[in-house]
Protein backbone atom coordinates (compact mmCIF):
# COMPACT_ATOMS: atom_id res chain seq x y z
CA UNK A 1 0.00 0.00 0.00
CA UNK A 2 1.51 3.41 -0.95
CA UNK A 3 1.96 5.84 1.92
CA UNK A 4 -0.80 8.46 1.91
CA UNK A 5 -1.25 11.85 3.58
CA UNK A 6 -4.79 13.29 3.68
CA UNK A 7 -5.54 16.85 4.77
CA UNK A 8 -9.33 16.73 5.07
CA UNK A 9 -12.09 14.22 5.82
CA UNK A 10 -13.15 14.38 2.18
CA UNK A 11 -9.62 13.58 0.98
CA UNK A 12 -9.34 10.69 3.43
CA UNK A 13 -12.68 9.21 2.39
CA UNK A 14 -11.80 9.57 -1.31
CA UNK A 15 -8.62 7.57 -0.66
CA UNK A 16 -9.88 4.91 1.73
CA UNK A 17 -13.67 4.95 1.69
CA UNK A 18 -14.94 2.91 4.62
CA UNK A 19 -11.73 0.93 5.26
CA UNK A 20 -11.10 0.31 8.95
CA UNK A 21 -8.06 1.73 10.73
CA UNK A 22 -5.82 1.18 13.70
CA UNK A 23 -4.97 4.77 14.61
CA UNK A 24 -3.03 6.78 17.15
CA UNK A 25 -3.55 10.47 17.89
CA UNK A 26 -1.07 13.23 18.73
CA UNK A 27 1.20 16.05 17.60
CA UNK A 28 4.22 13.72 17.45
CA UNK A 29 6.73 16.56 17.47
CA UNK A 30 10.21 15.12 17.14
CA UNK A 31 8.93 11.54 16.71
CA UNK A 32 10.80 10.41 19.83
CA UNK A 33 11.12 6.92 21.36
CA UNK A 34 7.69 7.15 22.98
CA UNK A 35 6.06 7.97 19.64
CA UNK A 36 7.96 5.15 18.01
CA UNK A 37 6.57 2.74 20.61
CA UNK A 38 3.04 3.89 19.75
CA UNK A 39 3.60 3.58 16.00
CA UNK A 40 5.06 0.09 16.34
CA UNK A 41 2.02 -0.99 18.30
CA UNK A 42 -0.33 0.58 15.72
CA UNK A 43 1.40 -1.34 12.92
CA UNK A 44 1.10 -4.58 14.93
CA UNK A 45 -2.62 -4.02 15.54
CA UNK A 46 -3.23 -3.11 11.90
CA UNK A 47 -1.59 -6.33 10.72
CA UNK A 48 -3.60 -8.34 13.20
CA UNK A 49 -6.89 -6.63 12.37
CA UNK A 50 -6.18 -6.49 8.62
CA UNK A 51 -6.73 -2.73 8.51
CA UNK A 52 -4.86 0.52 7.81
CA UNK A 53 -2.05 1.62 10.17
CA UNK A 54 -2.70 5.33 10.61
CA UNK A 55 -1.85 8.40 12.66
CA UNK A 56 -4.09 11.39 13.27
CA UNK A 57 -2.11 14.57 13.78
CA UNK A 58 -2.83 18.31 13.81
CA UNK A 59 -1.65 21.33 11.88
CA UNK A 60 -0.92 23.83 13.23
CA UNK A 61 0.05 22.65 16.72
CA UNK A 62 -3.03 23.24 18.93
CA UNK A 63 -1.04 25.56 21.20
CA UNK A 64 -0.52 27.90 18.23
CA UNK A 65 -4.29 28.41 18.18
CA UNK A 66 -5.21 28.17 21.85
CA UNK A 67 -2.24 29.87 23.52
CA UNK A 68 0.10 31.25 20.86
CA UNK A 69 2.08 33.29 23.38
CA UNK A 70 3.37 30.09 25.04
CA UNK A 71 3.41 27.77 22.02
CA UNK A 72 6.63 25.73 22.02
CA UNK A 73 9.13 25.83 19.15
CA UNK A 74 8.75 22.76 16.96
CA UNK A 75 11.55 20.21 17.17
CA UNK A 76 11.23 19.36 13.48
CA UNK A 77 9.36 20.68 10.48
CA UNK A 78 6.00 19.18 9.61
CA UNK A 79 7.49 17.49 6.54
CA UNK A 80 10.18 15.86 8.67
CA UNK A 81 7.59 14.47 11.07
CA UNK A 82 5.53 13.02 8.21
CA UNK A 83 8.60 11.37 6.69
CA UNK A 84 9.53 9.75 10.02
CA UNK A 85 6.01 8.33 10.33
CA UNK A 86 6.31 6.85 6.85
CA UNK A 87 9.69 5.33 7.67
CA UNK A 88 8.27 3.68 10.80
CA UNK A 89 5.75 1.68 8.81
CA UNK A 90 2.49 3.63 8.94
CA UNK A 91 0.25 3.38 5.89
CA UNK A 92 -1.35 6.80 6.20
CA UNK A 93 -1.50 10.07 8.13
CA UNK A 94 -4.65 12.16 8.50
CA UNK A 95 -3.73 15.82 9.07
CA UNK A 96 -6.61 17.57 10.80
CA UNK A 97 -6.44 21.33 10.48
CA UNK A 98 -6.67 22.64 14.05
CA UNK A 99 -8.81 25.78 14.16
CA UNK A 100 -11.45 27.30 16.41
CA UNK A 101 -14.12 24.86 15.21
CA UNK A 102 -11.99 21.82 16.03
CA UNK A 103 -11.02 23.35 19.37
CA UNK A 104 -14.72 23.61 20.28
CA UNK A 105 -15.54 19.98 19.46
CA UNK A 106 -16.82 18.04 22.44
CA UNK A 107 -15.21 14.65 23.11
CA UNK A 108 -18.38 12.98 21.81
CA UNK A 109 -18.37 15.03 18.59
CA UNK A 110 -14.66 14.37 17.99
CA UNK A 111 -15.14 10.62 18.36
CA UNK A 112 -18.23 10.49 16.19
CA UNK A 113 -17.13 12.81 13.38
CA UNK A 114 -13.41 12.08 13.18
CA UNK A 115 -12.68 8.65 14.61
CA UNK A 116 -15.88 6.87 13.63
CA UNK A 117 -17.30 8.53 10.51
CA UNK A 118 -14.03 9.62 8.86
CA UNK A 119 -11.36 7.14 9.96
CA UNK A 120 -13.67 4.20 10.64
CA UNK A 121 -11.48 3.28 13.58
CA UNK A 122 -11.22 -0.37 14.60
CA UNK A 123 -8.58 0.28 17.26
CA UNK A 124 -7.46 3.59 18.82
CA UNK A 125 -4.08 3.56 20.57
CA UNK A 126 -3.11 6.43 22.87
CA UNK A 127 -0.85 7.23 25.79
CA UNK A 128 -2.18 6.68 29.28
CA UNK A 129 -2.55 10.44 29.97
CA UNK A 130 -4.28 11.19 26.66
CA UNK A 131 -6.85 14.03 26.73
CA UNK A 132 -9.12 15.23 23.92
CA UNK A 133 -12.09 17.42 23.09
CA UNK A 134 -13.01 20.97 24.13
CA UNK A 135 -10.95 22.06 27.14
CA UNK A 136 -9.47 18.53 27.14
CA UNK A 137 -12.64 17.25 28.76
CA UNK A 138 -12.15 13.69 27.50
CA UNK A 139 -9.77 11.11 28.95
CA UNK A 140 -8.94 7.49 28.16
CA UNK A 141 -11.86 6.21 30.23
CA UNK A 142 -14.38 8.32 28.28
CA UNK A 143 -12.67 7.36 25.01
CA UNK A 144 -13.13 3.67 25.84
CA UNK A 145 -16.80 4.23 26.72
CA UNK A 146 -17.42 6.07 23.45
CA UNK A 147 -15.48 3.42 21.56
CA UNK A 148 -17.90 0.75 22.71
CA UNK A 149 -20.76 2.72 21.15
CA UNK A 150 -18.84 3.33 17.90
CA UNK A 151 -17.42 -0.17 17.42
CA UNK A 152 -13.73 0.45 18.18
CA UNK A 153 -11.40 -0.74 20.89
CA UNK A 154 -9.10 1.53 22.90
CA UNK A 155 -5.61 0.47 23.87
CA UNK A 156 -3.60 2.58 26.32
CA UNK A 157 0.16 2.37 25.81
CA UNK A 158 2.22 3.16 28.90
CA UNK A 159 4.54 6.13 28.63
CA UNK A 160 8.19 5.30 28.15
CA UNK A 161 10.88 6.35 30.61
CA UNK A 162 14.63 6.28 29.96
CA UNK A 163 17.07 6.59 32.87
CA UNK A 164 14.27 7.90 35.04
CA UNK A 165 13.15 10.57 32.55
CA UNK A 166 9.70 10.34 31.00
CA UNK A 167 10.10 10.52 27.23
CA UNK A 168 8.19 13.53 25.92
CA UNK A 169 8.57 16.29 23.37
CA UNK A 170 8.98 18.75 26.25
CA UNK A 171 11.90 16.74 27.66
CA UNK A 172 13.49 16.59 24.20
CA UNK A 173 13.15 20.37 23.77
CA UNK A 174 14.71 21.00 27.17
CA UNK A 175 17.70 18.78 26.40
CA UNK A 176 18.32 20.34 22.98
CA UNK A 177 17.94 23.90 24.27
CA UNK A 178 20.52 23.17 26.98
CA UNK A 179 22.97 21.61 24.52
CA UNK A 180 22.62 18.20 26.19
CA UNK A 181 22.86 16.29 22.94
CA UNK A 182 23.54 12.84 24.40
CA UNK A 183 20.40 13.13 26.54
CA UNK A 184 18.40 14.35 23.54
CA UNK A 185 19.67 11.40 21.48
CA UNK A 186 18.56 8.91 24.16
CA UNK A 187 15.05 10.38 24.15
CA UNK A 188 14.83 10.60 20.36
CA UNK A 189 16.48 7.26 19.66
CA UNK A 190 18.87 9.07 17.27
CA UNK A 191 21.04 12.21 17.29
CA UNK A 192 19.13 15.45 16.95
CA UNK A 193 19.56 16.82 13.42
CA UNK A 194 19.12 20.14 11.67
CA UNK A 195 18.32 19.89 7.98
CA UNK A 196 18.14 22.52 5.29
CA UNK A 197 20.15 24.04 2.48
CA UNK A 198 23.76 25.08 2.09
CA UNK A 199 24.13 28.83 1.89
CA UNK A 200 27.13 30.99 1.01
CA UNK A 201 28.98 32.16 4.11
CA UNK A 202 31.26 35.12 4.77
CA UNK A 203 34.44 33.28 3.79
CA UNK A 204 35.90 33.72 7.25
CA UNK A 205 36.45 29.99 7.76
CA UNK A 206 38.35 29.64 4.49
CA UNK A 207 40.63 32.55 5.45
CA UNK A 208 41.52 30.52 8.56
CA UNK A 209 42.25 27.44 6.38
CA UNK A 210 39.25 25.77 8.05
CA UNK A 211 36.67 25.84 5.22
CA UNK A 212 33.08 25.35 6.32
CA UNK A 213 29.65 24.57 4.95
CA UNK A 214 26.96 26.95 6.20
CA UNK A 215 23.45 25.65 6.90
CA UNK A 216 20.18 27.51 6.42
CA UNK A 217 17.34 25.67 8.15
CA UNK A 218 13.61 26.22 8.64
CA UNK A 219 13.59 24.28 11.92
CA UNK A 220 12.49 26.36 14.89
CA UNK A 221 14.33 24.65 17.74
CA UNK A 222 18.11 25.08 17.81
CA UNK A 223 20.69 23.70 20.23
CA UNK A 224 22.34 26.05 22.69
CA UNK A 225 25.02 28.20 21.12
CA UNK A 226 28.44 26.63 21.08
CA UNK A 227 30.74 24.21 19.32
CA UNK A 228 29.69 20.60 18.72
CA UNK A 229 31.02 17.28 17.49
CA UNK A 230 28.66 16.48 14.63
CA UNK A 231 28.10 14.49 11.48
CA UNK A 232 27.20 16.12 8.17
CA UNK A 233 25.19 14.43 5.43
CA UNK A 234 26.09 15.76 1.97
CA UNK A 235 25.01 14.11 -1.28
CA UNK A 236 24.07 10.96 0.61
CA UNK A 237 27.52 10.66 2.23
CA UNK A 238 28.28 11.06 5.93
CA UNK A 239 31.24 13.09 7.17
CA UNK A 240 32.35 13.73 10.70
CA UNK A 241 32.53 17.42 11.47
CA UNK A 242 32.93 20.19 14.02
CA UNK A 243 30.03 22.65 14.00
CA UNK A 244 29.84 26.16 15.43
CA UNK A 245 26.36 27.46 16.16
CA UNK A 246 26.32 31.08 17.21
CA UNK A 247 26.79 34.75 16.42
CA UNK A 248 30.55 34.72 15.71
CA UNK A 249 31.24 37.23 18.52
CA UNK A 250 34.97 37.52 17.75
CA UNK A 251 33.95 39.28 14.54
CA UNK A 252 31.00 41.14 16.12
CA UNK A 253 28.55 39.02 14.17
CA UNK A 254 24.90 40.11 14.05
CA UNK A 255 23.37 37.02 12.45
CA UNK A 256 23.15 33.49 13.78
CA UNK A 257 25.25 31.07 11.75
CA UNK A 258 25.55 27.28 11.66
CA UNK A 259 28.89 26.45 10.06
CA UNK A 260 30.55 23.05 9.93
CA UNK A 261 34.09 21.98 9.07
CA UNK A 262 33.88 18.51 7.54
CA UNK A 263 36.77 16.09 7.95
CA UNK A 264 38.12 14.45 4.80
CA UNK A 265 35.97 16.67 2.59
CA UNK A 266 37.43 18.84 -0.17
CA UNK A 267 34.53 19.50 -2.55
CA UNK A 268 33.58 23.05 -3.55
CA UNK A 269 29.85 23.21 -2.80
CA UNK A 270 27.77 26.38 -2.48
CA UNK A 271 24.24 24.96 -2.64
CA UNK A 272 22.19 21.82 -2.12
CA UNK A 273 20.73 19.90 0.84
CA UNK A 274 22.66 19.53 4.09
CA UNK A 275 21.87 17.76 7.35
CA UNK A 276 23.87 18.21 10.55
CA UNK A 277 23.55 15.59 13.33
CA UNK A 278 24.57 16.81 16.77
CA UNK A 279 26.44 14.31 18.95
CA UNK A 280 28.24 16.23 21.70
CA UNK A 281 28.71 19.81 22.86
CA UNK A 282 32.41 20.67 23.14
CA UNK A 283 32.15 24.15 24.62
CA UNK A 284 30.08 27.29 24.88
CA UNK A 285 30.30 30.16 22.41
CA UNK A 286 33.16 32.47 23.30
CA UNK A 287 34.57 35.80 22.14
CA UNK A 288 38.32 35.73 21.56
CA UNK A 289 40.72 38.70 21.62
CA UNK A 290 41.58 38.28 17.96
CA UNK A 291 41.72 36.04 14.89
CA UNK A 292 44.89 34.22 15.93
CA UNK A 293 43.47 33.22 19.31
CA UNK A 294 40.34 31.97 17.54
CA UNK A 295 42.43 29.98 15.07
CA UNK A 296 44.25 28.24 17.93
CA UNK A 297 40.93 27.40 19.60
CA UNK A 298 39.52 26.00 16.35
CA UNK A 299 42.51 23.66 16.15
CA UNK A 300 41.75 22.46 19.68
CA UNK A 301 38.06 22.04 18.77
CA UNK A 302 38.96 19.88 15.78
CA UNK A 303 41.25 17.73 17.93
CA UNK A 304 38.51 17.37 20.56
CA UNK A 305 36.03 16.33 17.87
CA UNK A 306 38.36 13.63 16.57
CA UNK A 307 38.93 12.43 20.13
CA UNK A 308 35.18 12.25 20.80
CA UNK A 309 34.53 10.11 17.73
CA UNK A 310 37.50 7.87 18.51
CA UNK A 311 35.94 7.15 21.92
CA UNK A 312 32.55 6.59 20.30
CA UNK A 313 34.05 4.11 17.82
CA UNK A 314 35.81 2.25 20.64
CA UNK A 315 32.59 2.01 22.64
CA UNK A 316 30.75 0.67 19.59
CA UNK A 317 33.39 -2.01 19.03
CA UNK A 318 33.12 -3.13 22.65
CA UNK A 319 29.31 -3.21 22.44
CA UNK A 320 29.47 -5.25 19.22
CA UNK A 321 31.84 -7.81 20.76
CA UNK A 322 29.68 -8.03 23.88
CA UNK A 323 26.54 -8.61 21.79
CA UNK A 324 28.32 -11.29 19.75
CA UNK A 325 29.24 -13.16 22.92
Amino acid sequence: MPFTVAHSPEEWISQFGGSRTAVTIGNFDGVHCGHRKLFERVVERAHRENCIAAALTFSPHPARVLRPEVAPPMIETFAQRIERMRALGLNAVFVLRFDAAVALMSPQEFVQRILAHTLHARAVLVGENFRFGHRQAGDTRLLAELGRTQDFEVECVRYLAIRGTAVSSSAVRAAISAGQMERAARLLGRPFALAGEIRTGTGTGRRFVFPTLNLKTKQELLPARGVYATEAIVNGKRYRAATNLGMRPTFDGTRLSIESHLFDFSEEITSGPLEIRFWHRLREEEKFPGPEALREQIQRDLAATRSFFARLDAARRIAKRTAAN
